[in-house]
């Protein structure tokens, strides 16, 4: 299939396509030229681009995804190498999801201050002396 069918049927554009072929993601198992030098994609293309975003979904880097799809394409890892990696991701995630949450706390906290210094200017204040004596500690 062409470059545009496979970017329509996967809901990517052809220039995220062409980058993953650049970056080594597509190979010619997915890819090949045909002798006007037009790009084929094969039946084969379709399901890397799925594990691809798979993987994305998950938060994996550029980096790490190579090194998952090299990984599974070699079948290099034990089910326990796998399921490492899987706890891995997992706590690195939960990492990411407490810092997070202590953004949004900070935020709120600013929300609701911006809107008493409008709408209640003394409790704003009282407010402010409050995190200023909790943050003291």
């Amino acid at each position: 299939m062409k470059i545009q069918e496979l970017a329509d049927k996967m809901g990517l554009t052809i220039h995220t396509i062409r980058y993953y072929e650049k970056e080594g993601l597509l190979d010619d198992r997915h890819v090949r030229r045909e002798s006007n030098n037009y790009r084929n994609y094969s039946d084969e293309a379709v399901e890397r681009l799925k594990l691809i975003k798979k993987f994305q979904s998950i938060g994996c880097s550029l980096a790490e995804l190579k090194e998952v799809l090299r990984d599974h394409d070699a079948n290099a890892n034990t089910n326990q190498q796998i399921i490492d990696w899987i706890r891995g991701k997992k706590k690195e995630i939960e990492g990411k999801k407490e810092e997070y949450d202590q953004m949004l706390v900070t935020l709120n906290w600013m929300l609701e201050y911006r809107t008493l210094l409008r709408d209640d200017p003394q409790k704003a204040q009282e407010m402010l002396k409050a995190w200023h004596a909790g943050s003291s500690d």
